[in-house]
């Protein structure tokens, strides 16, 4: 968390609290059965950090063939792609800071599994896909920071398309810790709807 204080420290304006527009449905949930037990101190961007920093953490297991264990982990940090957007808006801390990067660690976190998994047990050609749309976001992202100086907040296709990468995911790493080729297949096609989501989310408003 020190370099979170020190990378703050320098860029003030990106961690200044900003209102929570709206609250969805699924944020008041996890409010209930969830965040109410996170210490007021826990921010969103610990969170995310959080994400970022276990990310290389269930890349080596999964890449040492620890399925299981790399499994459930993957799952949490997943997770947490759930909590510190929710967290934000339901306790008024969204910030620049998380609009940029929270999307960079789920697409981190995703783009390593397909590394993994996807380009191992399925075809290439839905790998390359997969990695060149979430590329595309990460472009635009930066273009959009830079260039015109604003900062966009996920929409909900690509929400949509993160559930599905996630459970295409899970679905996977099941399938080969029971050497089955119908998951693997059923995780196929999760994987291509999620591909589809991101092209929703891609025309709908790039983030």
């Amino acid at each position: 968390m020190e370099l979170l204080q020190s990378f703050r420290a320098k860029h003030p304006d990106l961690f200044a609290y900003q209102p929570s527009r709206e609250v969805h449905l699924h944020d008041r949930l996890l409010e209930k059965l969830f965040l109410k037990f996170l210490p007021a101190k826990i921010t969103p961007n610990q969170v995310t950090f959080f994400r970022v920093v276990f990310t290389p953490v269930v890349f080596v297991l999964i890449l040492s063939g620890y399925y299981t264990v790399g499994g459930w982990l993957f799952l949490l940090v997943a997770f947490t792609d759930a909590i510190d957007g929710s967290l934000a808006r339901t306790r008024g801390k969204i910030t620049k800071f998380g609009m940029m990067f929270d999307p960079l660690a789920d697409k981190l976190l995703i783009g390593s599994m397909v590394i993994l998994l996807v380009f191992e047990y399925f075809n290439i050609f839905l790998g390359l896909a997969i990695l060149g749309i979430e590329i595309i976001f990460m472009a635009l992202a930066l273009v959009s920071s830079y260039r015109f100086k604003t900062v966009r907040m996920a929409n909900i296709w690509g929400k949509i398309k993160m559930v599905s990468q996630v459970s295409a995911v899970c679905l996977t790493l099941l399938a080969i810790f029971l050497a089955s080729p119908v998951l693997l297949n059923i995780a196929a096609w999760i994987f291509g709807v999620g591909l589809g989501f991101a092209l929703i989310s891609l025309f709908s408003h790039g983030i």
